[in-house]
């Protein structure tokens, strides 16, 4: 399947869940270009079912990979930064690690503003479930749909020494708001 082809599968998954009142963007700054030309980031407006901005990458999938994923991110603003966020993590799953459920990755710069999350933890899409988490091509290609979840240092070392089970046990104790920039750590 071309990329254009595998990229339209991607968007019209991505409609069937949100709609389609989104604007395709592109980060075209920075050594994170050429690695991903074939990227967009699917810019979602706030709707009276979400009352909030999504963010959405649709060409991190590849059929050369071991773990075809696409990620996306909420905001109560909109904010290009996350664009870039999201262009950097997918350069890193292209030419680093594959990422994959339950991975974190380092964003090396807070999340928005002066937030304390400077991590993303690659989680379920808990808000949309099963209808948004995976799609499948053909039998030689499944993409799977995960949320990248800002979270703190602390956050990151809890999972990797307790398990992503307790630190989401951690969010649900807390009521923990993934859209706020500026929350306390959980732990």
């Amino acid at each position: 399947m071309s990329a254009n082809a595998s990229e339209e599968h991607i968007r019209q998954h991505y409609i069937n869940s949100w709609g389609n009142n989104f604007e395709i963007r592109k980060w075209l700054k920075g050594p994170n270009v050429k690695s991903n030309s074939q990227l967009e980031i699917l810019e979602f407006k706030p709707t009276a079912q979400r009352m909030c901005w999504t963010y959405a990458t649709c060409g991190m999938s590849s059929a050369t990979q071991n773990t075809p994923v696409e990620l996306h991110m909420f905001s109560e603003t909109r904010d290009e930064g996350i664009i870039e966020l999201l262009t950097a993590v997918s350069d890193y799953h292209h030419t680093g690690s594959n990422l994959s459920l339950w991975h974190t990755v380092n964003f090396g710069q807070p999340w928005q503003g002066t937030s304390r999350c400077e991590y993303g933890l690659i989680s379920l899409p808990y808000l949309d479930g099963p209808k948004l988490e995976t799609l499948k091509f053909n039998a030689q290609m499944t993409v799977n749909f995960y949320w990248l979840i800002p979270i703190t240092a602390a956050e990151r070392e809890y999972k990797i020494k307790n398990g992503v089970d307790a630190l989401e046990e951690q969010f649900e104790k807390s009521n923990f708001n993934y859209l706020n920039p500026d929350r306390q750590s959980v732990v």
